[in-house]
């Protein structure tokens, strides 16, 4: 059985915001329509009582992520009963987490929150012009102050350093990166994650001019070089994945490396979908050939299935450029989504192929740079002592 490393409920599938770049809502696919607005208690049982199984089946502790939609307009009482059946089957060292774009964020959700060990990620793409030209209300309208405002409740809270697990933020290529670092700083984040624009062969992700382009690589340098520079710097996953590979490490997410992580996904309705980031290639590119409910399936037999294997190495590429490249075990392929055409399906390069092996090649050059600087200046103290 392949060990589970993740799994993402969908606990919403509406929002309280449009973003323009939602994989969800605006990039095609429509699966959402035929779900219900919430998670239901039967879902909720179903659910509590297979990951006691998995719990109990597999040797290693897995993440479970609250996901939307908005997580939070399931509003304080099914959210409570939510987290009440998940903490009786999975002990505080099992992460849960919820990913919210933080406007719905109030006293008595971070204190329902830190009664049940539950960290709270906030999306914010950068300061009030960045984060504005797409999040935004269904009116249209910014949302910078309200996410904002609920990032300030959640850091004045009295269990803050636990339930602040960081930010989530997509990548403008077309912003300053030494602003963007320095705006996030200030907002006294621990991390911050930060992702690349849906896209693939067949529709290229905004700012990328063609697949040899590297827009993301370059603004991912400008942000490497103050990041480094930094004293005191904020952790930035995708940078540290990079680090630690560079370096003989492993990453601690899928995107990076040849780890292969195991990540399922349970919808509002119950549905059992593999990455559903997937659907940003076409629609219901993340359901199983078939319909798997959690209420009807056990998640222990999808993960000893042929097919949920096969979903599983997708992160493994297969493209026989990928499989020469001497960055393989550093890049990984990238996400499995950004290899999608229809013409080959996963089996090429990722679209952000050239970013990445410029961002890698330049994370190795200001590595090996400060390890010279630090071997001539322990050198130059030697010489001095004697």
């Amino acid at each position: 059985m392949i060990q589970i490393d993740t799994v993402l409920i969908k606990v919403s599938s509406r929002c309280n915001i449009n973003c323009s770049y939602c994989y969800v809502y605006n990039m095609g696919d429509d699966s959402w329509e035929d779900m219900p607005n919430f998670i239901s208690r039967e879902t909720i049982s179903a659910i509590a009582a297979n990951l006691e199984k998995v719990r109990i089946s597999q040797t290693k502790p897995f993440a479970v992520v609250l996901h939307g939609g908005e997580p939070l307009l399931l509003g304080f009482q099914r959210l409570k009963y939510l987290l009440q059946r998940l903490r009786s089957v999975i002990p505080d060292k099992y992460c849960i987490s919820i990913q919210s774009n933080g406007m719905l964020i109030n006293e008595a959700i971070l204190d329902l929150c830190s009664q049940y060990r539950v960290s709270i990620s906030v999306s914010l793409d950068g300061p009030e012009n960045i984060n504005n030209a797409n999040r935004v209300g269904h009116k249209g309208e910014g949302t910078f102050s309200r996410v904002i405002a609920g990032l300030k409740k959640l850091k004045s809270h009295s269990d803050s350093s636990f339930l602040f697990a960081g930010l989530l933020a997509v990548i403008e290529p077309k912003s300053n990166p030494v602003e963007i670092y320095n705006f996030f700083k200030s907002t006294g984040t621990k991390n911050v994650d930060f992702l690349y624009r849906d896209g693939n062969h067949d529709k290229l992700p905004y700012g990328k001019a063609s697949f040899d382009s590297n827009e993301y690589g370059t603004w991912l340098q400008g942000l490497v070089d103050i990041y480094l520079k930094d004293k005191n710097p904020i952790k930035i996953r995708i940078l540290d994945d990079y680090i630690r590979l560079i370096l003989g490490g492993r990453s601690i997410k899928e995107g990076a490396g040849i780890t292969d992580f195991g990540i399922v996904v349970i919808d509002t309705d119950g549905t059992i979908t593999k990455n559903d980031t997937l659907k940003s290639n076409f629609s219901r590119a993340d359901r199983f050939s078939e319909q798997l409910n959690i209420k009807t399936h056990e998640l222990v037999d999808v993960f000893k299935s042929e097919e949920f294997a096969l979903s599983h190495m997708l992160q493994r590429p297969t493209s026989e450029k990928c499989k020469t490249c001497q960055e393989l075990y550093v890049c990984g392929g990238g996400m499995p989504l950004h290899r999608w055409s229809a013409k080959s399906e996963y089996n090429n390069p990722s679209v952000y192929c050239r970013d990445q092996l410029h961002i890698i090649n330049h994370i190795r050059a200001k590595l090996q740079h400060i390890l010279n600087e630090n071997i001539n200046a322990s050198l130059s103290k030697n010489r001095s002592c004697n």
